[in-house]
Formats: C-alpha cells, sequence, structure tokens
C-alpha cells in the first residue's frame, strides 16, 4: 500500500553489540513509522560464520530476540514496523526464533524475511560468502503486510530504502528518488555516529548519550534528518557531512538498486537538530553486485616488551635479535615488529617514560604461533634488557580471518521475498544497469540538464590569495572521518566555510596526504572532490591488508585516521584561523 505523506524511520542499532536499550528509546522517545537495526559488518560476518560452525542453527545476532523481549508489544501497539539484518547468515532461523518469542508473548505479529544472499555453495572454503543485496526485497514484505522484516546481507541503504519504496510506490527505475533514500540510509546506518557520536567537533554539543537518528523521507527522495526531541548530542550540517562520507569512495556510490551521485547532495540546517538533505541524483546500478568472502587465513598471535628509560632503540634491537634466534628453527609465515614511541625524556610516571615494541606473528599453523612464541618470549624474563617486561604472556594463538571483495552479475543469486504466511515471491534484478567507467567522469555528466547543471558547482574553487599563514593543526579548521571497506581505508576530509574549502581543495592533494601519513607513501591514494559538502575524500589501498579481521595494524579498522589526519600541522592561513 502507497502512501504520500513522509515516512519517519528511525535506527536503533549500528553495529552488533550497540546500546542495548535503544529499541525502546526509540519506540517511547517520539513518533516513528519503521525502525531499522544494522547489525552486519565485514568482522561480523566472520563471527557469525565461526558461530555457525559450532552449531548449524546459529549464525544471527542473538542480541536482537533479547532487544525484543520487552519491546515487541510496545512496536505492535503503536504499529511500528522493525526492518533488520540481523539475520546474518540465518535470517530463515532468526524469523523463525522472533515468531516463537511472539507466540510466548502473546502478541499477534506477522513475521517474513529475505533470502538470496547466501552464496556459499559457489565459493567452497569461505567461512561466509554473500552477495550484497537491494531493498525491493524487503519492499515486497511490507506491501504484503509483515511488521518485522529480517534479512541477511543486505547493503546498510537497503534497510532505508525497501521501506520507502513500499510506502511511496517507487519502481526500480525511479533512480532520483531511490538515490535520495540510499543517501537517507546511509547517514541513518551508523546508528549515533550521525547525532554527535565519533563526532571530529564532539565539544560543541553534549555526546555523552547520543540519541538515534531519525529520516522524515518524502515522496521525491528528500529527507530531513533529525532525532527525538530531548535526547542527547546534537544533528547540525557537520555531522552528517562526517556520516555521508564515511566509509564511502568517489562521487558515484555503488548499489544494487541504484547509483547515488554524493556530489548532487545538498544540506542545509533545518531548525535545531534538523538538517534537510535534497538534490540527489541517481543513475542505473552497476551490472554487477558486491559480495564479501571470508575465510580463516590463519593464526595469529603477539606479545608486546615493555621499554622503560633510556636506550630505547638498544632494548629494542637487544630482544628483536634475541627473539629472532629463538624463533629461527621454526619461523612463522609473517613476522611484524612495531616500536611504538610513547616515552618521553625525564618522565614523571613510569608510563610516560616507557616505549612499546610490538610483536605480531601469523602462520597457517597453530603450533607456529603458539607455544613457540610464548616459550620463546617468557624464557628471555630474567636474560634480556633492563626492566624487561610484557604487557600480557601470549596465548596459544588465535585464528583469524580474511575478506575479500567479489562482484558477480545481479542474476547470479535468487533473491526471494519469504512472507510472513510462507509465500515465496522472488524479486527481479536490476533491468537497467551501467558500467561506472563509461559513464561521463564525475561530478558533470553530459546527460544532466542545464537547469540541474547550474545548481551544481565546478569541480574546484578558486585558490585563496597569497598571505600570512600559521603552522597549526589541519584539525583547526577541518572536521574528518575514516573507515575500513575491506583492505581498504577512506578518509573524508570537510571544512565549514567557503573560504576554507578554497584552501583545503588546492592545498590537500594526494601527495600533500601522503607527506602526512607516511604509511601512504608507498600505497595507492585517490582523491575525490565532493563540493557541495566542501570535502575531500580520500582512498588508501591495501593500508589494511587482508581487512579487519586480519588485524594488520594497531588500528585495524582506520577509525582513528581521519584524527591522525587532523593532528598533523600545516602552513595555514592565519585569516582562516
Amino acid at each position: 500500500m502507497t502512501a504520500a505523506g513522509p515516512l519517519r524511520v528511525g535506527n536503533f542499532s549500528g553495529f552488533y553489540g550497540d546500546r542495548a536499550d535503544a529499541l525502546r528509546e526509540m519506540l517511547t522517545g517520539g513518533e516513528v513509522d519503521v525502525l531499522t537495526g544494522d547489525y552486519l559488518a565485514e568482522l561480523t560476518m566472520l563471527i557469525l560464520g565461526r558461530d555457525r560452525l559450532k552449531d548449524p542453527a546459529a549464525g544471527y545476532a542473538r542480541t536482537f530476540p533479547r532487544q525484543l523481549e520487552d519491546t515487541l508489544g510496545l512496536a505492535h501497539e503503536r504499529g511500528v514496523r522493525i526492518v533488520t539484518n540481523a539475520g546474518g547468515l540465518n535470517p530463515a532461523g532468526l524469523a523463525a526464533a522472533v515468531r516463537q518469542l511472539a507466540d510466548r508473548l502473546g502478541i499477534p505479529v506477522r513475521v517474513a524475511h529475505v533470502e538470496g544472499d547466501d552464496i556459499c555453495a559457489a565459493h567452497p572454503g569461505a567461512l561466509a560468502a554473500h552477495a550484497y543485496l537491494g531493498g525491493f526485497g524487503i519492499a515486497e514484505c511490507l506491501r504484503a503486510g509483515a511488521d518485522i522484516v529480517i534479512t541477511g546481507r543486505v547493503t546498510d541503504a537497503a534497510l532505508v530504502t525497501g521501506p520507502a519504496a513500499a510506502h511511496f510506490g517507487w519502481g526500480p527505475q525511479e533512480y532520483d528518488r531511490l538515490a535520495g533514500a540510499v543517501v537517507a540510509g546511509h547517514v541513518l546506518e551508523c546508528g549515533t555516529q550521525a547525532t554527535g557520536g565519533n563526532y571530529a567537533f564532539f565539544q560543541e554539543g553534549d555526546v555523552r548519550r547520543p540519541g538515534f537518528p531519525l529520516a522524515e523521507i518524502h515522496a521525491d527522495g528528500s529527507s530531513v534528518l533529525t532525532k527525538h526531541p530531548g535526547t542527547g548530542g546534537f544533528v547540525d550540517v557537520g555531522t552528517v557531512t562526517a556520516q555521508l562520507l564515511y566509509e564511502t569512495g568517489g562521487a558515484r556510490y555503488l548499489g544494487p538498486d541504484v547509483t547515488a551521485r554524493l556530489d548532487t547532495v545538498r544540506l542545509s540546517q533545518d531548525g535545531p537538530d534538523r538538517v534537510r538533505i535534497e538534490g540527489v541524483r541517481g543513475e542505473a546500478p552497476p551490472p554487477t553486485l558486491k559480495a564479501g568472502l571470508n575465510r580463516l587465513g590463519g593464526f595469529r598471535n603477539e606479545v608486546t616488551f615493555v621499554l622503560t628509560g633510556l636506550d630505547v632503540e638498544g632494548k629494542a634491537g637487544l630482544v628483536r635479535a634475541q627473539m629472532e634466534d629463538a624463533l629461527a628453527k621454526s619461523p612463522p609465515a609473517e613476522v611484524r615488529w612495531d616500536l611504538i614511541r610513547t616515552d618521553r625524556p625525564d618522565a614523571g610516571t613510569e608510563e610516560t617514560a616507557s616505549a612499546l615494541l610490538r610483536l605480531v606473528v601469523r602462520d597457517p599453523d597453530q603450533q607456529a604461533v603458539g607455544r613457540a612464541l610464548s616459550g620463546a618470549a617468557i624464557e628471555l624474563a630474567l636474560a634480556s634488557y633492563p626492566g624487561f617486561h610484557v604487557l600480557a604472556p601470549p596465548g596459544k594463538g588465535a585464528p583469524y580471518g580474511v575478506f575479500e571483495d567479489v562482484y558477480i552479475p545481479h542474476g547470479a543469486v535468487d533473491h526471494v521475498a519469504v512472507l510472513h504466511d510462507g509465500r515465496r515471491v522472488p524479486v527481479a534484478p536490476a533491468h537497467g544497469t551501467a558500467v561506472p567507467d563509461d559513464l561521463p567522469p564525475a561530478p558533470l555528466p553530459a546527460e544532466i540538464s542545464a537547469e540541474i547543471r547550474a545548481t551544481l558547482p565546478a569541480e574546484l574553487p578558486t585558490p585563496l590569495p597569497p598571505g600570512p599563514t600559521r603552522r597549526a593543526p589541519l584539525g583547526l579548521l577541518a572536521g574528518a572521518r575514516s573507515g575500513d571497506k575491506g583492505g581498504n581505508a577512506n578518509v573524508g576530509v570537510w571544512v565549514r566555510s567557503d573560504e576554507a574549502w578554497r584552501w583545503l581543495a588546492h592545498e590537500l592533494t594526494t601527495e600533500r596526504f601522503r607527506e602526512l601519513i607516511p604509511e601512504a607513501r608507498d600505497l595507492p591514494v585517490t582523491r575525490h572532490v565532493l563540493p557541495n559538502l566542501r570535502a575531500l575524500n580520500f582512498v588508501v589501498e591495501g593500508i589494511l591488508g587482508a581487512g579487519v579481521a586480519a588485524q594488520h595494524r594497531f588500528d585495524p579498522q582506520a577509525k582513528a585516521l581521519g584524527e591522525w589526519l587532523r593532528s598533523r600541522h600545516l602552513d595555514i592561513p592565519a585569516a582562516l584561523l
């Protein structure tokens, strides 16, 4: 059934382990039509895959039924529908568990689920292999009257595009409207990251307990991002910009239903804690679906030596030589050393007088990283550098995962909406697709009309005229947010005035980025320009190795890479400071 009024879609979970009482908060805090819960990430799929190895009936987010225990009746009374990807690797199993819960509580709830993302049969040896489905399976379930829709691996934004398509009656080729819902869904998907959580300028509001976000979506695809009255945190153009840049690449944001043009997004403050999102243009989706493969990569172990006081480099050299000699008889396949200079001269505490030397080993054989490493490290307790101790003794070695992206044709999956009455409705793959590389380059494709073209800025503004500068951290002027996509990281950087944008767009080149982030010096770095947002988005390929589960670097999900960039010093025009 379609409707013309705005659809109020809220979020109550941004990851598996998010605030447990958020579902109740969203149900009681104000008006809402649909609540979405995002539980899945690359690492989560690996965790659920390991759960399923132990118990074939597992594989879904076990916290979701517990959240429903005391909120299902409230959602039913208020007519609020719930859409979630908590089904993980076993959406049918979670749907059955929710039905059992509803029966036990005596609440008449219609539960549907979506299937078709599981492609493990085509990838033997993978612990989890799942395609990212779009929102039209969700829409089928809602149109048939479902109160709760449970999915496996869909795109995060599909949790919003599905309800919007069902509510407004959108068809699969209404690209601009779908793209608007994708943008709203992308802002909602990480919960409180849109309301002041993990925000560069967190001092500007009370973010001790941010409220969860809510989008008022309109029939034309535009929306207003807000939150329930009286909840913590804040919503402004900056918080929405930060989340909009999170884990994205270029101007084209590819999805199974539509390609959303991020360079057409216009944001404006629409009142306290209200940001209007409009102007989003959409294009045909790409001809392939992204799929994520998770497999066990082997076993991993680590030990961190504490080096205190004088001659840190010499102490590090001694223990490294000792460990390498001890491991020489059966060396692990991969050995990595990192010296982290947290020490200060003439320090007032032992902690601040100490540096950390971290040794990480990996090998297909658990024995090679377990007993061999722990024995070699602990035997040095009385025979190495002065002040020898470790943060914790190494264990027996733990399995680690490897994530890989693959791309498959739309027709390679059997996308099915399993309705609340048991009927199975096939969901047609996208009819019209376009290869992004064959489209005109962003941000001004040739097919855009003169009227629309007039609303889009030139890619780069005119540079600021020369003037006095001051050496200062980039973060005094710019915000940033960073995250992971497989082995790559993205860093979105934005400023809040046109004058600052005139400087940033010309100053923060890929070459300057590599200077400020030395880890990226030998890696491919791509810069994307988003003038409407006064933002640059950098994609750094390979900086995370084989993905978060491989724990390749100190910050394995690149969550703080943007904050490191903000702390680096540049010559900034004094007038901007």
